[in-house]
């Protein structure tokens, strides 16, 4: 008997050891099920890996999702942006106005296609481009603003679509963060004249890489869609063959994995909305940080990543070395961004940290911490206790408000 208690007792203890030993935690895990398993072995096992007839199915697919008449897939959201701004005839000698404040850089369209970026800050506890900001940077060379739904949180639109209207602009749309998320009950994505997603890592609807325009307006539709590539039938087309296309089609196989996900959308929000309430439930007691903030216009928000904002007192290096600490432990983590100003193409275009304060406090102390419909309750308790462990060390924060 004394054995049997002996040996059980040893067992249990290397189950609570084994629990406690959580691997490898990467930053993002795509969502994967034999549903997109047998969607690309479909597309392998058919006659055309580019050119065929998935990619319009996943247009015809997303425009409906969100209720656009027109979208055209592409194999990013830069590369989305770009045919945007060609399709509108921006380039070099205009300006458009944008935020500095991103994890993804769609923004860097705007520099490729020759126009200049024109920063104007953001919010501070929505992290989305301020509506009087943005006014503030109008001038005679303005095109466009471009607006982006930060992190999943959606814009202030109607604030953004006055000052457009006002002055004659075209409202564009980055919801590269944010599919599923609404304001004032409408989907993200509707907002724009024309809007923009992405479908790379770390999305929720993950392709490998993929993009995609959605619009209202046919103009903007065909002159993307010629700008984009031109079809074998259209080859001897006199004026489609005066625009030389970039070859920027989706693939069949990165149609397949969008279109069964996009299938799947409801089901992929909803375990990542199971992640988030674990990581809530266990963060709640991280005194000194910035919980989740809805504005009041917002009716719903699907993070993009898990966020904690640190407290005042700690320093864009102490942020980093508590990413490195994670690190250590094995679980991947992030700076949330490095504001597009501060990086050296725009920095040779005249920017300096300290022109936009708002970005800069919010990028200096955010943590994107392990996101996905993967993690268990025991990986997000210790990615929490290992984060406030690191705060520690490197000094306490206090209230961030």
């Amino acid at each position: 008997m004394i054995e049997s208690a002996l040996i059980d007792g040893d067992t249990r203890a290397e189950t609570d050891e084994a629990e406690l030993d959580v691997g490898f935690i990467p930053l993002s895990d795509p969502d994967i099920t034999g549903a997109e398993l047998a969607a690309v072995d479909g597309v392998l096992r058919s006659p055309r890996l580019s050119g065929g007839a998935v990619v319009g199915a996943f247009e015809t697919a997303f425009a409906a999702y969100l209720g656009r008449r027109y979208a055209v897939a592409v194999p990013s959201g830069t590369f989305a942006l770009m045919l945007v701004l060609k399709a509108y005839g921006i380039g070099p000698g205009d300006e458009v106005i944008a935020s500095p404040y991103s994890f993804r850089e769609t923004a860097h369209a705007i520099s490729l296609v020759g126009a200049r970026p024109v920063f104007a800050d953001v919010d501070y506890w929505s992290g989305t481009l301020v509506p009087e900001k943005a006014e503030a940077r109008i001038t005679p060379a303005t095109k466009a603003i471009l607006a982006a739904n930060t992190n999943g949180h959606p814009a202030a639109w109607d604030g953004l679509r006055a000052v457009a209207e006002r002055h004659g602009l075209k409202l564009l749309e980055d919801s590269t963060e944010a599919i599923g998320s609404r304001y004032k009950g409408a989907l993200v994505g509707t907002f724009g004249d024309a809007s923009v997603f992405d479908f790379s890592q770390p999305f929720p609807i993950t392709c490998g890489e993929g993009g995609i325009i959605v619009t209202d307006d046919v103009d903007v539709a065909v002159a993307a869609r010629r700008h984009r590539a031109h079809r074998l039938d259209e080859r001897s087309s006199v004026v489609v063959s005066g625009t030389p296309p970039f070859q920027a089609t989706m693939s069949e196989i990165s149609a397949a994995l969008a279109l069964t996900q996009l299938q799947r959308l409801d089901e992929i929000l909803e375990r990542r909305r199971s992640t988030e309430h674990l990581y809530y439930k266990h963060i709640k007691s991280f005194e000194g940080i910035k919980d989740p903030y809805m504005a009041p216009d917002v009716t719903e928000v699907n993070w993009f990543l898990y966020l904690v904002h640190l407290g005042n007192r700690f320093s864009r290096s102490s942020r980093d070395s508590i990413v490195e600490d994670l690190k250590v432990e094995q679980v991947e983590a992030a700076g949330y961004c490095h504001p597009l100003h501060l990086q050296r193409h725009y920095f040779d275009l005249g920017y300096r940290r300290g022109d936009y304060l708002v970005s800069e406090k919010l990028a200096d102390r955010a943590v994107a911490l392990p996101f996905h419909a993967h993690l268990s309750e025991d990986q997000i308790q210790f990615i929490v206790e290992t984060m406030k462990d690191a705060s520690i060390n490197v000094g306490a924060g206090a209230a961030i408000y």
